[in-house]
């Protein structure tokens, strides 16, 4: 193994990776990198983890699995199960890797690439399934592949298939599919940035080594191994991972459009989701075994839609840009002024129609059964006797989830103003209906 270059993509670098996984690494791989074992202050390395960082490559959930070498003339790069091309992103996330699929436990950037363009390239391949089981790598390379998942969408159905982990920049490139759908234990989020620095000058003080540094550059020594990392050099760093914590939110805030905004990515403070908790965040859009929702997937005919969360999609059309108005003929005559003298301007529960106050109501139904599935009990009844809206509703249970001991790391953010100040329909129509009884 090349430990001098593993280390140049461990070390003084932004990572996009769970931080348990990367102790994980420091600890199987640290003393063979630095000639000793490595310690880091203030935090422990589960056994679980560590034993996961050794485990070898696993196979895909869906069909015979990605190959592990570069394919023969004709065959395909992935695996084809029922037209559609599973494309797995597993392991360790890295950048500039020459190889397709899996290598000693670590998944490219480019490889993943080439498999997408040639998913997209074969008339054969109907839909595309991202197999994702990461918890995340470096941050090179990843926002432009995830740019490209993005515009894949506008060509072939893509899905994200989670089983068990897209943390971090694993969950940048899931974010960019049509839906994600993942399993009651499945785990998403992790929308941060991370860096390592390594400060070895303690050890060399008890081995007697003086290292004599000569540079030309004020700044060309920062974060170097041999001493420790200065203030002024960790505010610097600080400073360009929380750029990059933006660029990440803005980047999942492109693929999941109205569901997850970038100030709403920003709020979870690099939380992980799980099962309904991520649903309910906005991170992912159905909680379901993994295997059975490709399947629904893989059977679905080109072209039919499916409300999210309703089950599988299998469409090409984008869901998260409105349609635009169409313009008046050009012939059409201008519509008349109204009158001068009309009657007072209708309230909003007279505006609205009768189907949307029962759309609200079932969705306000349907927020309710999800939240009893989360052990969350809210009377249906009551909810819409005090004119909660849907959204309102979700900040509560999420509220509601991060005061238990058992849901620690799920944030919720408040509901706007208008969002509690403001009736709702079936409210307005409710106020409206007893003020004509007078």
């Amino acid at each position: 193994m090349h430990h001098t270059q593993i280390a140049q993509r461990v070390f003084n670098t932004a990572l996009m990776v769970d931080p348990a996984k990367a102790l994980a690494f420091l600890s199987g791989l640290g003393p063979r990198i630095t000639g000793r074992e490595i310690s880091v202050e203030g935090l422990e390395i589960a056994a679980e983890d560590q034993t996961a960082a050794t485990l070898p490559a696993r196979v895909s959930l869906f069909g015979d699995g990605l190959r592990r070498h570069q394919p023969g003339p004709g065959a395909h790069p992935f695996a084809v199960v029922d037209g559609i091309a599973v494309i797995e992103i597993a392991g360790t996330l890295v950048h500039r890797g020459a190889w397709i699929g899996q290598s000693s436990g670590l998944t490219s950037y480019e490889g993943i690439a080439a498999q997408l363009q040639a998913a997209l390239a074969d008339p054969a391949i109907r839909g595309i399934a991202l197999d994702i089981d990461s918890f995340g790598g470096e941050v090179a390379g990843a926002f432009d592949l995830a740019d490209r998942i993005r515009a894949a969408r506008q060509v072939k159905p893509v899905q994200a298939f989670v089983a068990d982990h897209a943390l971090s920049a694993a969950y940048a490139l899931a974010s960019q599919a049509d839906r994600i759908i993942l399993p009651r234990t499945g785990a998403v989020g992790s929308i941060g940035v991370v860096a390592m620095h390594s400060d070895m000058s303690g050890a060399l003080d008890q081995k007697g080594i003086a290292v004599t540094l000569l540079h030309a550059g004020a700044r060309k020594l920062d974060a170097n191994p041999y001493q420790p990392l200065p203030d002024t050099v960790r505010a610097r760093i600080t400073g360009e991972l929380e750029e990059l914590r933006q660029l990440f939110a803005d980047t999942v805030a492109e693929g999941r459009g109205a569901r997850l905004d970038a100030s709403q990515a920003l709020a979870t403070e690099a939380a992980v989701f799980r099962g309904e908790a991520a649903v309910f965040a906005g991170l992912a859009d159905e909680v379901a075994d993994p295997v059975t929702a490709f399947r629904a997937f893989a059977a679905a005919p080109r072209g039919t839609t499916t409300p999210r969360g309703k089950g599988p999609l299998m469409t090409t059309a984008p869901e998260d840009h409105a349609q635009a108005p169409v313009p008046p003929a050009a012939n059409a005559a201008p519509e008349p002024a109204p009158p001068a003298a009309v009657a007072p301007p209708q309230t909003e529960a007279a505006t609205t129609s009768p189907e949307a106050i029962r759309a609200e109501a079932a969705e306000v139904a349907q927020v309710c059964a999800q939240a009893a599935r989360l052990g969350v009990q809210i009377d249906v009844a009551e909810a819409v006797a005090k004119g909660l809206k849907p959204g309102a509703l979700r900040a509560q249970i999420l509220s509601d989830l991060a005061a238990r001991s058992d849901a620690a790391g799920i944030i919720a953010t408040a509901p706007a103003p208008s969002a509690v100040t403001k009736d709702s329909p079936i409210v307005a129509a409710a106020k409206q209906a007893a003020s004509a009884k007078r």
